[in-house]
């Protein structure tokens, strides 16, 4: 608890009323020093519930069909390159934040490059299977908590670097977050990102345009683009690499139908490292 009532007590503040939090002596919940004494309590997983939203964000079927995928190291070269990235422009003294950081497959690596990393996701059930990972591991300067990357609890200008990683890209609260000279890392698809799997799913296909969330008021430093090919094999690892696409939500029964049977899938993996400083 020790690395972890450090991070809540210094970074962390009430969603509710901003005031700074402090843990219990028994451990299991979190207090502000507001009037009201609002309290929040550490799930059995180990992460902290934060969001005032009430749940959403990704379904636990959702959750483990990409940990599932994920732990099978298919993108493993790019969470070493987010890595490698990270330690390029920060000290190992650093605060890092993961805005949108799912299960918590990139966010334990990020804990390698910072003696403080904080993961937030706004669902419970990717909050509960990334806290249970770190625990299980031993990973003891990593914090999960629920929350909405547009309504970060933590105070002003506190963090060294945040992390958005497939995620929402939520400036106005990134320059709130960030010191001044602090760092923004945007990951997301790059143009020939999963061509193969597009290409065995539609008739006519695209390159991957720009994302439109990419932040104005910051200062663009470097644009990283890491590229490989990948084999997917079996069925099961297929329909959850797709399942973790944008395209599961917007390709008909049809086209969705043309996955059964594929016992390997080939397809370019390419992400893209947008590095910003405040």
């Amino acid at each position: 608890m020790t690395d972890r009532r450090e991070i809540i007590e210094n970074i962390i503040r009430c969603p509710i009323c901003s005031e700074a939090l402090f843990v219990t002596d028994d451990g299991k919940s979190a207090l502000c020093r507001g009037a009201r004494r609002h309290c929040f309590d550490f799930s059995k997983d180990g992460y902290l519930s934060l969001s005032s939203q009430g749940g959403g964000g990704d379904s636990k079927e959702a959750v483990t069909a990409r940990r599932r995928f994920l732990e099978k190291n298919y993108y493993l070269d790019k969470a070493n390159a987010i890595c490698q990235t990270v330690k390029k422009y920060l000290p190992q003294s650093s605060v890092i934040i993961d805005a949108g950081c799912g299960e918590g497959y990139y966010t334990s690596r990020l804990a390698e490059c910072a003696d403080r990393v904080i993961g937030f996701d706004l669902s419970k059930f990717a909050c509960a299977a990334a806290a249970k990972y770190a625990k299980k591991e031993g990973i003891g300067n990593l914090l999960y908590a629920t929350a909405s990357v547009f309504e970060l609890p933590v105070t002003d200008n506190r963090s060294d670097a945040i992390v958005n990683i497939f995620a929402p890209c939520a400036e106005d609260e990134y320059m709130r977050a960030l010191k001044d000279g602090g760092y923004l890392f945007v990951v997301g698809a790059g143009r020939q990102h999963l061509m193969g799997l597009k290409e065995l799913l539609y008739d006519n296909v695209y390159e991957n345009g720009e994302r439109r969330d990419l932040p104005t008021r910051m200062e663009h430093v470097e644009k990283v683009i890491c590229t490989n090919e990948i084999t997917v094999r079996g069925q099961e690892d297929v329909e959850a690499l797709f399942s973790m696409t944008p395209y599961y939500w917007r390709t008909s029964v049809g086209d969705k139908a043309k996955l059964e049977g594929v016992e390997a899938l080939t397809t370019t993996v390419e992400f893209e490292i947008n590095v910003y400083k405040k």
